[in-house]
């Protein structure tokens, strides 16, 4: 090694937050978690490898009467190689990472005159989110020694989450310092020798949209697992609170339990398990079905996502009758997780993962560790863990059949159990420990150190814009699908313009629908995905729900007055559970026996009821919000993200996209529109009548508008 020192010495820094070796004070505030748990297990893991002779976890130092005087020691020591080093910055008071940015500076002259001091010459600096990256940036130059990163969360996303919850775009920049702290992010990209992920998808879809991204430089090394608290079954486990919780559930509380466990989220998928085992005569007669989904006291005081979850459950339990087969108690400790992962391996049960997305999957890792096999959705993480482990299967998360036949594939065989249960125990072991995780690390930095592997630096200029400023939207149906010759070519305009253009799709589909054939015709995901006729709004792949826009479309709407009085009208014949939401009513409508549409809206309006009645492709009728349509959707939308209307490309065929077209956006009808319903548009100036069809058109309009055009240049 380099600088006379037989072993490496590593340099971590992690700003923000409260930083100790022991009872570290999770979710005391958002800067003391997953991070904070992360960076000290690291340290630890990495500096019991024989070929480390040291390591120092640089933090702030920290004096403020509201905290514990542990924070205020210059240096605790984790093991005999390693520490947490403290270091003065400025105002010694604690304060959130949104306020550090002024001090950073500060902080780095700071660890530059204590590492001349202690003469200390690190191999490696690895900085752990923006604020370290900025000051490890700094250090990596004047020291001369390669810089390793780890983003955590990157702002680009973290701006997305807060623009989905409905703040501001200019409070976003004010509360946030979330320019700066972009710029940091980009500037560390540029410099960093190498950056650490934890999945594949978190690299294509998170870091993809930043200018100084490059490729070579990513490494995935998934986190470790703590294998003193997750792990098989002690025999004790009946024993406890949280079983004799589950037990007053069941009729027959000897069966194997079928496990799902996640925050009542609309993406984790969870009524659609229940669909799979309430459909499934044999999974019921083999298997309880155990729901934690978080804690709740009362359902009406829940968040409204939160809230239309766990209604779902409830009404999906009764209507198929499960009363003594499933579980779903509304309180669990933290501690009760990892037993309740050992209660299902003792009971010989499969741990399901039916998420819609799912990044990582650390729960799929936990129940594996405890000897409990798994079934998990296809999408994300759940592909290397499976293939690591070799304990279960991958399902379509919206594949019923297959969900419920894969479960029964994992309980039907007891020696396929027990070797699934054990490959999974050992794979953890190997693949996902700290011990595991600490060796790749070390071998994605050896080659940094030792300089047997290239660093390759793309030549890469800054664009002018900071966030994207236009998009395509498009219908999913009648505008993007149909004939998928020409979906390939539409897909590399995407991917070749991602960083400054947004893709979008806007549906009256349900988002499972959707997500169904977006899937089955390889289109890409969208960026902004509107469903069920504009009455939801997801971004990214993960699916991040607006909830401002649920709030803003609840206001004066009574579905079930709406029902009412349609109920008799003729000619109109409710669609499928399935097509209905809690903002969409959908009917059939045939011309030959109901009134016409302007009639059935006067109806509506005579008794007070202000919505939108939304007519489509001759045969369908849907009753919305008078807030939610797919154009006043794409317009909230735009003002949320600051992309003028102008800068739109929409792309429609069917009266469903008719007031998404209308006004300031660049619109276009493919060739296969409906002309009947869009005869008004024929003499609207404005609007580029394609003359190919579906994704062929909004090629032709991209070009017609000449719309890409200086998407990408940098600056000058």
């Amino acid at each position: 090694m380099k600088h006379g020192q037989e072993k490496v010495h590593l340099l971590l820094i992690s700003v923000h937050g409260l930083i100790r070796g022991h009872d570290l004070e999770l979710g005391r505030d958002a800067d003391t978690g997953g991070q904070t748990k992360y960076v000290v297990e690291l340290a630890r893991a990495l500096g019991e490898l024989e070929e480390v002779g040291r390591v120092d976890l640089v933090t702030r130092r920290l004096v403020d009467e509201s905290i514990s005087v542990d924070y205020a020691k210059c240096v605790e020591a984790l093991s005999q190689n390693t520490n947490i080093i403290r270091i003065d910055c400025a105002d010694q008071v604690y304060l959130p990472k949104e306020d550090l940015w002024d001090h950073l500076d500060n902080f780095a002259d700071n660890l530059l005159q204590y590492l001349h001091t202690e003469n200390l010459s690190p191999h490696i600096i690895h900085s752990h989110y923006a604020d370290a990256g900025y000051v490890g940036t700094r250090l990596s130059h004047q020291l001369s020694v390669p810089l390793i990163h780890t983003g955590h969360s990157l702002g680009r996303s973290k701006r997305k989450r807060l623009l989905a919850s409905g703040v501001k775009r200019d409070v976003i920049e004010q509360r946030y310092n979330m320019a700066r702290r972009i710029n940091a992010e980009e500037t560390t990209l540029g410099v960093a020798d190498r950056v650490i992920t934890s999945t594949f998808q978190e690299i294509e879809e998170q870091y993809g949209l930043y200018d100084f991204y490059q490729p070579e430089q990513m490494r995935v090394v998934p986190p470790g697992t703590d294998l003193t608290q997750f792990h098989p079954p002690l025999g004790n486990e009946t024993d406890t609170d949280i079983a004799a919780e589950l037990q007053r559930f069941f009729r027959e509380p000897d069966k194997p339990i079928l496990l799902a466990l996640s925050r009542p989220d609309q993406r984790k998928n969870i009524v659609t398990l229940i669909e799979a085992y309430g459909e499934s005569v044999a999974l019921q007669q083999k298997a309880n079905l155990v729901i934690i989904a978080g804690n709740r006291d009362e359902i009406r005081d829940m968040e409204s996502g939160a809230q239309e979850v766990m209604t779902d459950i409830l009404l999906s339990i009764d209507e198929y009758d499960l009363y003594g087969k499933v579980a779903y108690p509304k309180h669990h400790q933290a501690d009760d997780v990892s037993i309740i992962y050992r209660l299902a391996a003792a009971s010989s049960g499969v741990f399901i993962n039916p998420a819609l997305t799912e990044p990582f999957g650390l729960t799929l890792i936990e129940a594996a560790a405890c000897g409990l096999p798994i079934v998990a959705t296809e999408d994300g993480g759940p592909q290397d863990i499976i293939k690591n482990c070799r304990n279960g299967y991958l399902i379509d998360p919206l594949d019923k059949e297959m969900m419920a036949g894969k479960c029964l594939a994992v309980l039907s065989s007891q020696s396929d159990w027990k070797e699934m249960a054990d490959n999974g125990v050992a794979g953890v072991k190997e693949h996902y420990s700290w011990h595991a995780h600490a060796e790749k690390y070390l071998n994605v930095i050896k080659p940094i150190i030792e300089k047997t592997e290239p660093v390759v630096r793309l030549d890469i200029q800054r664009r002018t814009r900071l966030y994207r400023d236009r998009a395509i939207f498009s219908d999913l149906d009648q505008s993007l699908l149909g004939d998928t010759k020409y979906l390939p070519e539409f897909t590399e305009l995407l991917r070749q313009n991602a960083r400054c253009c947004s893709f979008g799709i806007a549906t009256g589909r349900r988002l499972d629908s959707a997500l169904k054939l977006i899937k089955a015709n390889k289109v890409p995901m969208p960026d902004t995905l509107v469903t069920s006729l504009g009455t939801e709004i997801y971004y990214g792949a993960n699916l991040t729900r607006d909830t401002a826009w649920t709030d803003h479309i609840d206001y004066l709407w009574r579905p079930g007055r709406v029902r009412s009085l349609l109920s008799d009208v003729p000619g109109l014949r409710m669609q499928a559970r399935l097509e209905q939401s809690r903002y969409k009513i959908s009917y059939y409508y045939d011309a030959e026996k109901a009134p016409s549409v302007d009639d059935i809206r006067h109806l509506l309006m005579q008794h007070d009821q202000t919505v939108n009645v939304v007519f489509s492709f001759g045969q369908f009728l849907d009753i919305v919000p008078v807030r939610a349509s797919k154009g006043l959707a794409l317009r909230w939308y735009a003002e949320q993200w600051g992309i003028p209307l102008g800068q739109i490309l929409v792309a429609g065929g069917s009266g469903a996209d008719e007031d998404m077209i209308r006004g300031n956006t660049l619109a276009l009808l493919v060739a296969n529109r409906h002309n009947e319903e869009l005869s008004d548009f024929i003499e609207l100036e404005g609007v580029y009548f394609a003359k190919k069809p579906y994704a062929a058109g909004i090629i032709e309009a991209i070009e017609h508008y000449d719309f890409l055009h200086s998407c990408n240049e940098p600056d000058q």
